[in-house]
């Protein structure tokens, strides 16, 4: 069925808002009513019909927003997509696995044709109509991350495997949670998850590590992620930190349940088939808190979990200017009754 796309903006005016259809499909990330910290990692397989979790790589009504958002990141800052020499291979290797991804699960929209090395897609919504050689770099207008990273909803990083660690070696990164490509591009997978609190004394990054290095090809696997974020903003990165430092002090009890948004991380691991390489990829959806309450159980639990919140949790994600103003507006929306199991609507 084909997508109807918005137009709208994640800056400046902040037009974006979430349709009902697309708030019952937001993926909530609480399945109860406390905040138990865990790596949460499942098969990354087909979900239900329509859900966020139906297809490898989803897409939905901000797509062309979206895209038109990254690539006026990308101009202003080319460093947002960065790949080291060696991971040639994987960036076709991503090119492939998304392509034939988005062709064949929204054929209204994406379609390609394969002869041997000679490709030709087609991007109905981004109006993209490429022929090139599969391989041949130069065949592209850009290499092959960023030139399928500037056409699919999320940030994609590329972690090369050796030495028995992950490295993060290449990546498309304009809508992240502040964090640094340009930073973190050639760190290890303990290096880059050194700002992280409390796992490390729990040991997760070390059984999460050891699991995804037997990561196998065809068996991708999945996991949520949550911050909050003040106005609908995809690019929260430290380079542009000017730019939305000063918005956590705008929050205001009259404005919580407009500007004060939850960012949830769809994230999705895939072994690479020729490279032996890792995507990460990094699927973002926003929903304010006034679109959040008006799900019934969502609106009972979301107060619940953030109290329960630990304190380094709470300074980690940037929510301490703002958690109780948040909370104290929620609490209306919490009459007590139990809420049922899982994070889906009821």
């Amino acid at each position: 069925m084909a997508l109807i796309f918005k137009d709208e903006t994640f800056r400046d005016d902040f037009t974006y808002t979430n349709s009902p259809a697309t708030i019952r499909r937001f993926p909530f990330p609480f399945i109860e009513d406390q905040y138990r910290y865990s790596v949460n990692i499942e098969p990354h397989t087909p979900g239900p019909k329509g859900s966020v979790l139906e297809f490898p790589f989803d897409i939905d009504e901000h797509y062309v927003s979206e895209m038109r958002d990254r690539a006026m990141v990308l101009q202003d800052d080319p460093g947002r997509c960065q790949a080291l020499p060696h991971m040639m291979t994987a960036q076709w290797d991503m090119l492939e696995l998304v392509m034939v991804a988005l062709a064949r699960d929204y054929p209204d929209h994406f379609t390609l044709h394969r002869d041997g090395a000679h490709w030709h897609w087609i991007n109905k919504p981004l109006k993209i109509d490429q022929k090139f050689v599969f391989g041949e770099v130069n065949s592209l207008p850009y290499e092959p991350m960023e030139y399928i990273g500037r056409q699919v909803q999320g940030d994609f990083s590329i972690q090369d495997q050796r030495d028995n660690q992950l490295w993060m070696d290449a990546g498309i990164i304009t809508s992240q949670a502040d964090w640094s490509l340009d930073f973190d591009v050639g760190m290890n997978f303990f290096e880059w998850h050194a700002p992280v609190p409390l796992a490390h004394e729990a040991g997760v990054f070390e059984r999460a590590l050891k699991f995804l290095l037997n990561l196998q090809i065809g068996k991708p696997v999945r996991r949520l992620n949550w911050t909050m974020t003040i106005n609908p903003r995809l690019d929260t990165s430290p380079e542009n930190y000017p730019k939305w430092g000063t918005d956590r002090t705008t929050v205001t009890p009259e404005n919580v349940g407009k500007k004060v948004h939850l960012r949830v991380e769809m994230q999705g691991l895939f072994r690479l088939p020729r490279s032996n390489a890792i995507l990460f990829s990094i699927r973002g959806y926003l929903m304010s808190l006034e679109q959040i309450v008006t799900v019934p159980k969502w609106g009972r639990r979301l107060p619940r979990v953030l109290k329960s919140l630990p304190q380094e949790l709470v300074d980690y994600k940037g929510l301490s200017r703002y958690r109780q103003t948040a909370i104290d507006w929620l609490e209306k929306y919490d009459d007590g009754a139990p809420t049922t199991p899982g994070n889906g609507p009821d």
